[in-house]
């Protein structure tokens, strides 16, 4: 994914401005900066969750295989099976375990009882969960524990193989155990899909990403100070404020 100078607005105040990225494939991109910067927001244009809200604009251009998502002519539907998204607090249907991930397969009409059971198998062990809930698929998924239902969350996104995947802080309602989980599933998530994941823990986006982007806010909007390879922002980042933010003496 290509993102050439995006832009939101909320009622006409812009939340990021400018914003230019790629997004590799096969890698982990991880998003960093205080609060009120614009990595949510930024992270609902990729997928146009940023159309559900009342009174947003936008700006620029975001291109998957060479197209603009933005353009009035694209399937919305079919852009969120290619970009799929993991939201800060796990948000299981209140239904079963196996029923949260069947909806998916249902909606495309995947009906064939042989082939939502590979399907369910294959999302729930590429997440971990398989041995975990396989002879409890029935049961509620609301009675998972919060690191489970957030993997659960991550099965159901990967049940109709998306390209992209899209994290906004995936491990902020987790214990640190549930957060190490979730963390070892990213990198081998990375294997088989792009991740970009927003986060403020600095020591998260060290730990698991391949490239690092810093948000600001400037001038009353955000946007992208830098970016690079994780390692070069941690270590020798060029702008002032990426070294004063990663070493803690700012945000």
């Amino acid at each position: 994914m290509e993102i050439e100078n995006l832009g939101l607005a909320y009622q006409g105040r812009w939340a990021f401005r400018d914003v230019c990225l790629q997004i590799p494939a096969n890698t982990v991109t991880a998003l960093i900066g205080p609060s009120g910067c614009g990595k949510t927001s930024f992270l609902s244009c990729l997928n146009r969750l940023s159309d559900l809200i009342p009174g947003c604009t936008t700006e620029g251009s975001v291109r998957l295989h060479g197209r603009d998502v933005r353009d009035k002519a694209v399937d919305v539907v079919a852009l969120r099976r290619q970009v799929g998204m993991i939201f800060q607090k796990p948000n299981p249907f209140p239904l079963s375990i196996r029923r949260n991930i069947e909806l998916p397969l249902l909606e495309i009409g995947v009906r064939r009882r042989s082939e939502v059971d590979a399907v369910v198998e294959r999302a729930l062990s590429e997440v971990g969960l398989w041995d975990e809930v396989k002879d409890r698929l029935h049961a509620p998924a609301q009675a998972l524990s919060g690191g489970q239902q957030q993997r659960l969350c991550i099965a159901r996104a990967l049940t109709l193989q998306p390209e992209l995947l899209l994290m906004d802080e995936p491990c902020s309602a987790l214990d640190p155990i549930a957060s190490s989980v979730v963390e070892d599933l990213i990198a081998q998530l990375k294997q088989r899909y792009s991740v970009l994941i927003v986060t403020h823990n600095l020591a998260q986006a060290r730990r698991i990403s391949d490239r690092c982007g810093v948000f600001w806010v400037r001038g009353g909007t955000g946007g992208l100070v830098e970016c690079g390879e994780t390692g070069c922002i941690f270590e020798c980042p060029s702008d002032p404020v990426t070294a004063a933010y990663v070493q803690g003496r700012r945000g």
